[in-house]
């Protein structure tokens, strides 16, 4: 049962067998009861038919008792003595019967049998309107079967009472629920095989997209190419969306790989050139001692501890690390870091300051402002500025400098890991390219974005915390 399609036909198939034996045994029965009481009504009416006759006079010896082949017919005195029996009629419950006054079997009268006779209770010429029924065999011109009795009472005009007893045959019944038992015994293990083959085959063809998916992912796996794609079935079920849903996750999957591979790749290559700057300095300092350049080297370890610090935030931000839920209030923040860089080359000038708190992590926040700020001294002539102003529940930080800004073709760009769009300039006088794409992914763990305004101006939106 390991196979899903088995799984399905199996329990397909035991639902319908359940679903149908309950059904057949509900026809079965509702089937046997209408023929019973056909049979009742049958014997009644052949029973209250005689004892009319009775009961308006008719002697015994000229009643009209229905053939016995239909209805056998007994009639009966209170002390047991048969008084009419219908034609052909030998034996009632193994007990022969004969119609002459004063000899033939005594046949037990239906107060002894069924204790509902009152007797004394009818008048002459009357019928007992209460029925008693049943189940018995007769013996009719030879052949014995099964039958349903009434019985029913009633006086005659000299006021004696007699017991009329007519039957009606069970075969028919009994026929007729044997053939449907036997059809159903017959067709139920026959549906039951057609019900699972069809939901083998149902299951198989819903499930070939599925098993198509899997082989392709299986050779993804295996071969560790990220660009395949699984097949996506035409039709727009489940499976469909599964298909699209997968490809997405690969494309996802393929773009963050890929971009990991360029991290790496430049990363190195940052990294590459001042620690080849720091151990050439090293080695000259060994050589000659002299020559050394302390100031050089100390520059060069500090750009080698800004730029790990810098890979190491955008791993734990690659890694989903969630900023925490601490209130920070920009304005404050903005005070407190702006205060701290009167030595900067360009001073920042404190504009608008608007109260408002946002949720999440203040050293995040703090160093998405540095970077902000040290990408606009870089780019400034001779001013720079920040301001905090809110705007509905949002609250908005923009830099702004008077440099030569960004081209509109270049805005989204900057924020890319490692671009520096001023490629020519010495690596000593800016940074790795990471400050923007720091500033970025800060901004949008916070659930805010990051983008340029206008060509000097970068705008900082964050919700308002709630």
């Amino acid at each position: 049962m390991g196979s899903v399609r088995a799984r399905a036909a199996a329990g397909a198939t035991v639902v319908v067998a359940l679903a149908l034996i309950a059904a057949g045994t509900a026809v079965l029965l509702v089937l046997r009861g209408n023929l019973q009481n056909q049979a009742r009504l049958q014997a009644q009416v052949a029973a209250h038919e005689v004892a009319v006759q009775i009961a308006t006079g008719t002697p015994y010896d000229k009643l009209e008792l229905p053939d016995g082949d239909d209805h056998p017919v007994v009639v009966t005195a209170a002390d047991g003595r048969v008084l009419a029996v219908g034609e052909d009629v030998r034996a009632i419950d193994g007990k022969r019967v004969a119609a002459s006054q004063g000899k033939g079997a005594v046949v037990p009268s239906a107060e002894d049998e069924d204790g509902d006779g009152d007797e004394g209770a009818l008048k002459p010429g009357e019928v007992d309107e209460d029925v008693t029924y049943r189940d018995g065999t007769a013996q009719v011109d030879g052949t014995v079967a099964d039958y349903r009795f009434a019985v029913v009472q009633a006086k005659d005009g000299r006021g004696a009472e007699a017991t009329v007893r007519a039957g009606a045959e069970l075969a028919p019944e009994q026929d007729a629920v044997a053939s449907v038992r036997d059809a159903m015994l017959i067709g139920l293990p026959l549906l039951l095989v057609v019900v699972a083959g069809v939901t083998w085959l149902v299951t198989r063809r819903a499930l070939r997209p599925v098993e198509g998916i899997r082989g392709e992912m299986a050779a993804i796996t295996a071969s560790t190419d990220l660009s395949r794609r699984v097949p996506v079935p035409s039709s727009k079920d489940e499976i469909g969306r599964l298909a699209r849903t997968t490809n997405e996750t690969l494309a996802a999957l393929e773009s963050a790989v890929e971009r990991q591979r360029r991290f790496v790749a430049d990363a190195s290559h940052e990294l590459r050139s001042p620690i080849a700057s720091l151990r050439t300095q090293l080695e000259v300092g060994v050589a000659h001692p002299e020559l050394l350049d302390v100031p050089g080297a100390v520059e060069d370890t500090v750009r080698l501890q800004r730029l790990a610090a810098d890979l190491l935030l955008l791993a734990r931000l690659d890694a989903g690390e969630r900023p925490s839920g601490a209130r920070v209030d920009l304005a404050a923040m903005v005070r407190e870091e702006s205060s701290q860089r009167v030595a900067d080359r360009i001073p920042v000038r404190v504009g608008e300051l608007a109260g408002g708190e946002v949720a999440g992590s203040r050293s995040q926040l703090a160093r998405l402002l540095g970077n902000l700020l040290d990408n606009a001294q870089r780019h400034a002539v001779a001013s720079v500025r920040v301001a905090v102003v809110r705007e509905g529940e949002w609250v908005v930080l923009r830099v702004e400098d008077d440099g030569p800004g960004v081209p509109e073709s270049e805005r989204e760009r900057i924020f890319e890991r490692f671009v520096r769009l001023d490629d020519a300039r010495a690596r000593d006088d800016g940074g790795a390219g990471l400050g923007l794409a720091i500033a970025r992914d800060v901004a949008v763990r916070h659930g805010g974005s990051l983008r340029v305004r206008t060509g000097s101006v970068f705008e900082l939106r964050l919700p308002v915390a709630g």
